[in-house]
């Protein structure tokens, strides 16, 4: 019943911002900015804004069609090299063969698409033979596909990894912190010749009950099966994953928003503003980032549930708990792969101390550092100007010191 009622919701507002999204295009013109006519203007800019409420279920595109290296341009194309029924390895190949270090960008399942990651990725092309874990939307997923928790989600880590070969490098962000150093762990424990030469965890929960956020207070507040009663949906019979159990993005994303309201209605004042002005690139800015974050992905029922038991409840991975396929998940067997900690000292969603956890229990790590971006938020570890003059220095960093 909750998937139909936002569904039949979505669909009644439908046709209305279908005429919004066409007042828009009529009345955009340079000439009804600055020194033309401001009514028109405004009207193109308000019914802009209400076209634009809504929430995609469509993943956009990345986009990036060129990566400067080195002073020239060079054309970088998408590949899929690896493709299950939940995920693409996504491979950003260059035109020209620049023998960079291999890694891979380990993009949460967490209500958006991996294109939320497009700055990440996009940053470290210049210097890197970049891959990304591009999941899939559950709601589009057949439920003969079978299900999909957190030991397939690992077992996709393990196996990507393995596809692109030795002395790769991974980093994680946000919620697969935990996934990827099991992931890990579990390649040192069989003596995998693809173990990675480091690991980059980023602003990701290793330890959710270390200076605990409204995020983790509420998980811990609830019992699973609470969880399981009012945020588990079945998808409906007009989508391919008909009858797939999943906790739907659209709630995701609902309490991301709600967590900071006056920041999204004061952004979206902002782009009214730019509009009215004529200050496209700020306007541009603004919908680029917006269209990223109001595409919504489903995540398959049982991924979501087991996430919150585990990471959320009961802090499994840090306590010496984890299991993977039967198997004790020890990432202290980690001994090959140097691994960096990122955090935020503004980030309300992953506080300072949960992700550099992680060196705590990695005690036989060649490598280990740990970095606090003072001033960022959670989204500004991986994306912004911070992201690409402070933090990614240290990330490259890193990656340079345990190549092969």
């Amino acid at each position: 019943m909750l998937y139909d009622a936002y569904q039949a919701q979505a669909d009644l507002l439908s046709p209305s911002r279908a005429i919004a999204n066409l007042t828009r295009a009529i009345f955009d013109h340079p000439h009804m900015g600055p020194g033309g006519n401001m009514f028109l203007r405004g009207l193109s800019a308000a019914t802009e804004l209400f076209a634009r409420a809504g929430l995609s279920h469509e993943r956009p595109g990345y986009d990036i069609e060129t990566i400067t290296v080195d002073g020239t341009s060079v054309a970088v194309h998408e590949e899929s090299v690896l493709e299950t029924p939940f995920a693409r390895l996504l491979h950003f190949r260059k035109d020209k063969d620049l023998a960079q270090p291999k890694v891979l960008i380990v993009a949460p399942m967490a209500g958006h698409f991996a294109t939320l990651l497009r700055q990440t990725a996009q940053t470290m092309l210049a210097d890197h033979d970049v891959f990304i874990t591009d999941w899939k939307n559950a709601r589009d997923i057949p439920a003969v596909a079978g299900r999909f928790g957190t030991d397939e989600y690992v077992e996709h880590l393990i196996r990507f990894i393995e596809t692109i070969g030795p002395d790769a490098h991974a980093v994680a962000v946000c919620q697969p912190c935990g996934a990827l150093l099991a992931a890990v762990a579990v390649m040192a424990k069989h003596e995998s010749p693809a173990v990675p030469r480091s690991m980059t965890l980023m602003a990701g929960p290793v330890d959710a009950s270390i200076n605990p956020t409204e995020v983790n207070r509420f998980a811990t507040s609830h019992t699973l099966s609470w969880f399981e009663q009012n945020l588990i949906a079945r998808v409906p019979d007009r989508f391919a994953g008909a009858g797939r159990y999943v906790y739907p993005g659209f709630i995701q994303v609902g309490a991301f928003l709600s967590m900071n309201p006056a920041r999204h209605i004061r952004a979206q004042w902002d782009l009214l503003g730019h509009i009215l002005r004529g200050h496209d690139r700020e306007a541009d800015a603004n919908r680029r980032f917006y269209d990223d974050y109001l595409a919504v992905a489903d995540l398959p029922a049982e991924f979501y549930l087991e996430t919150v038991h585990n990471v959320f409840q009961e802090f499994r991975l840090a306590r010496g708990t984890l299991e993977y396929r039967g198997e004790k998940v020890d990432p202290s067997l980690i001994t090959k792969t140097a691994v960096l900690t990122v955090e935020g000292e503004k980030d309300d969603i992953c506080s300072v101390g949960q992700t550099s956890a992680a060196l705590e229990l990695c005690t036989h790590a060649p490598i280990k550092r740990n970095y606090v971006q003072p001033g960022a938020g959670h989204y500004g570890v991986f994306s912004g100007r911070r992201w690409q003059t402070q933090i990614y220095p240290v990330v490259r960093d890193i990656i340079a010191d345990s190549k092969a």
